[in-house]
């Protein structure tokens, strides 16, 4: 072979061996998925929700614009969300800077040097000498191109690595949107709660003030002795008191709210106001594969592509690396000869450097890389099985409440009906205050329960909305 075979032999040698990647192909890993949820039939007899939109938000379940709006305003004024936001930015400015080292690098330069060298010779009689003594300046400007081709898929599978945790860090932020917008939700139904409870009380207390005035009537009549007035004032009193929490306990969440809005909480109150919507229906069946959407999910998964690829980033490092470089540029004495008549020089070919030693650094290295991807695996395995406890955590708080409030309606109907007998007794002389103060605490007790119920039963929808990673849609 010709010599000049052998220099294109050796740059084209890279260009053969750009298809060459390292490290293992990535497939994702299996979890533990089954086709059902254990609770998921306890809502077939239940309304489809497949009248909604599918491009519907899915607070818009609950048929509250003050709701939407709040969280409308949680995904873009959040300062958790904008802490994820900019963690975004971030690893997508590190993709840009992976896939700049798969590309030439071009530079220039110029410069100018001041050389000299001084010689000398003896001669003739000791003590005399001849000598010689130069000096020059030399200007020079150039550009080198060089590149380092990706022969054994470093530059992508480092690329690949960036792109799945690009998307792991989307994940994380859409992660951190839903879970604020949950929390959000959350305290919105423990306020309207709070004023369906205050609500109750003010009934309550009416209820109570006219026991008062009946019983203050009664002992004036010297029917019934002062304890039954006595009994009858602390009665009412203790429900003033809990008006006193209910107010601290709206204050708070209102404050709470208005943080996670990202605005100060001087700033922000809710009217309060007369109905707490319902839970939503669920669908008849809820696909386990919802499952792998979820944010937190996603994100573990996109991890392990991400450690995947570095396990092939680890292995390039055995390999040699081969530059290719040229240079050209111009060179001359003279400033000014560098624009007339400069004197030409150039260089081109290619470098290979590789590393024969390092003390165990690269096994080390390339262990790490596969014991990283095997805890991503683990994780993300987890992951998918904590999604799953949730969710059926949440079905079986929807079944089991859905249960509860039929049981508990009908323990406030014979509670209603007792209030009544016993008042009615007591009004004839025939029972004491203390039936009576039974009677009604019962009463009262019995719809605070529904009204809980209710709450929980809100609660866990939110809850089970977060488990699927943002509610479903009717084609999934």
């Amino acid at each position: 072979m010709s010599l000049t075979r052998f220099r294109w032999a050796t740059l084209a040698l890279p260009l053969f061996a750009l298809g060459c990647t390292m490290g293992p192909d990535y497939s994702r890993p299996t979890v533990p998925l089954s086709a059902t949820y254990k609770h998921e039939g306890g809502w077939r007899s239940l309304p489809s929700a497949a009248q909604s939109q599918p491009d519907a938000p899915w607070w818009a379940a609950y048929g509250d614009p003050e709701l939407d709006r709040m969280m409308r305003q949680a995904a873009e004024s959040n300062q958790s969300v904008a802490q994820a936001e900019a963690r975004y930015r971030q690893v997508l400015a590190q993709l840009q800077a992976s896939r700049a080292d798969g590309l030439p690098q071009i530079g220039a330069s110029s410069g100018v040097q001041r050389s000299g060298s001084r010689g000398g010779s003896s001669s003739g009689s000791i003590g005399q000498s001849t000598g010689s003594t130069s000096e020059g300046t030399r200007y020079e400007v150039g550009a080198t191109v060089s590149w380092m081709p990706d022969l054994w898929g470093r530059v992508r599978r480092q690329t690949e690595a960036d792109q799945a945790s690009i998307e792991s860090s989307a994940a994380d932020l859409a992660a951190i949107r839903l879970g604020i917008q949950a929390t959000v939700a959350q305290a919105y139904m423990r306020i309207r709660a709070i004023d369906r409870y205050d609500d109750l009380l003010n009934q309550t207390m009416e209820v109570y003030a006219r026991s008062l005035t009946l019983t203050r009537n009664q002992y004036a009549a010297g029917l019934v002795a002062r304890a039954d007035v006595i009994q009858s004032e602390t009665q009412l009193q203790s429900l003033r008191t809990q008006a006193s929490d209910l107010k601290r306990q709206r204050l708070l969440e209102e404050n709470a709210i208005a943080v996670l809005l990202g605005g100060p909480p001087s700033a922000f109150s809710l009217e309060p106001t007369a109905e707490l919507p319902p839970p939503p229906p669920v669908p008849a069946q809820l696909p386990a594969a919802l499952l792998a959407r979820r944010p937190d999910v996603a994100a573990a998964e996109r991890l392990v592509a991400a450690a995947n690829a570095r396990i092939g980033v680890a292995e390039t490092a055995w390999y040699p690396d081969i530059t290719l470089s040229a240079q050209a540029g111009l060179q001359e004495g003279r400033f000014l000869d560098l624009l007339n008549a400069p004197r030409f020089f150039w260089s081109v070919g290619p470098g290979l450097a590789l590393t024969l030693f390092d003390g165990g650094r690269r096994s080390a290295a390339l262990e790490q890389s596969r014991a990283q991807y095997d805890e991503q695996v683990a994780f993300y395995r987890q992951s998918f099985l904590t999604g799953m406890q949730e969710v059926e955590d949440a079905l079986a708080s929807l079944l089991t409440l859905a249960e509860k409030a039929v049981q508990q309606q009908r323990l406030v109907e014979l509670a209603e009906e007792n209030e009544r007998v016993v008042t009615n007794r007591y009004r004839a002389g025939l029972v004491s205050f203390l039936e009576v103060s039974v009677a009604q605490n019962l009463t009262f007790t019995s719809r605070r329960t529904a009204l809980e119920i209710r709450a929980d039963r809100l609660a866990a929808s939110i809850q089970l909305v977060t488990a699927l990673g943002g509610g479903w849609r009717p084609e999934e």
